[in-house]
């Protein structure tokens, strides 16, 4: 089950953010290549963020995964999710920071070692 969780420096009060939820869920499901219905999306508006020193609109996410990680899934995951967030909530995608975790990774590692 991926779990995607945003936190931006954007007051999300008066945004209609079930488009975010809905363009969030359908780029992660279809990237990661997991059902829509197993995607979890968190997003947490009004954070104290500072980027290259300033408080211009800016967002961290987080993904977590179990499997369906690689580097060219990461490339799409920053590409779309930052799309979104420049889309829906005017952030820049050069102020948009992924952050993307396989919880299988290690153990691919230590079965190949055994």
């Amino acid at each position: 089950m991926p779990c995607l969780y945003i936190s931006t420096n954007v007051s999300l009060d008066g945004v209609d953010v079930d488009p975010i939820f809905a363009d969030a869920t359908r780029a992660v499901a279809q990237i990661i290549g997991r059902p829509e219905h197993l995607v979890m999306v968190i997003l947490k508006g009004s954070v104290a963020i500072s980027f290259n020193g300033n408080k211009e609109p800016a967002a961290y996410a987080e993904i977590v995964s179990m499997g369906g990680i690689n580097r060219e899934v990461k490339r799409k995951l920053i590409a779309t999710i930052g799309s979104i967030l420049q889309a829906r909530l005017c952030i820049r995608k050069e102020r948009f920071f992924l952050k993307v975790y396989d919880t299988t990774a290690g153990q691919a590692k230590a079965a190949s070692k055994l």
